[in-house]
């Protein structure tokens, strides 16, 4: 999966003389968390969140009056208090790499930028939202977990041939190494989880779990 396959494509932005009065004005009207900052051209020269804005608002424990904590808002422009150092990926990058970055730079958000040119915005929430997909969570399936103690060639092959023979068909499949062991997480199109699970123990594999989808409490 790629960046462009999940990103926010031409976000919602903002100038450089833009007040903090109206970007928090923006940020309630739109529940926005952050805004990237460009100039005329579109290319990006920074971004501005809430906590930027928090930083650099007049705390509660002064003796302002809220009228005065407006009046400074409004005073403060976006190019004073934004971040200029922005951290941002392409959108032909890699969704794993972006999700790398914002852990290691222990941000939010990465805008997406072709060349100098904003064309997009991805976040967190986006990047979680592609790992249930990539799932297929929401999706009415079976899902099977197999622990499989040694690696060898063929063992894919012999499991999709023992369940395509009762036309049981595979539309997810993932791999986890957890120390020597590695699980293998099959998900079938809706089914008997019991009938599959016995396929599967038949062909010589141990089935740690039979799961319906989408379970209750799903949202």
């Amino acid at each position: 999966m790629y960046v462009k396959d999940s990103m926010t494509v031409n976000p919602v932005t903002i100038s450089a003389d833009l007040t903090i009065t109206r970007v928090l004005d923006l940020m309630n009207q739109n529940n926005f968390h952050r805004l990237p900052v460009v100039d005329d051209r579109g290319h990006l020269i920074g971004l501005i969140t809430e906590g930027v804005i928090e930083k650099n608002s007049p705390s509660q424990a002064t003796s302002l009056s809220i009228h005065e904590i407006n009046y400074l808002l409004s005073k403060t422009k976006v190019k004073d208090i934004m971040i200029k150092k922005v951290f941002t990926i392409t959108p032909d990058e890699l969704l794993e790499k972006a999700a790398v970055l914002m852990r290691k730079k222990e941000i939010g958000c990465l805008p997406v930028v072709s060349g100098e040119r904003l064309v997009g915005i991805i976040t967190q929430n986006d990047i979680f939202d592609a790992f249930v997909d990539l799932l297929g969570y929401h999706e009415e399936a079976t899902r099977v977990v197999i622990e499989i103690e040694q690696d060898k060639p063929g063992i894919l092959k012999q499991i999709s041939t023992v369940l395509s023979k009762q036309k049981i068909n595979i539309t997810r499949l993932t791999v986890r190494k957890q120390k020597d062991i590695i699980y293998m997480y099959v998900q079938v199109q809706k089914s008997d989880g019991e009938i599959v699970k016995a396929l599967i123990e038949e062909s010589g594999y141990k089935v740690v779990s039979v799961i319906q989808l989408p379970q209750a409490n799903g949202e």
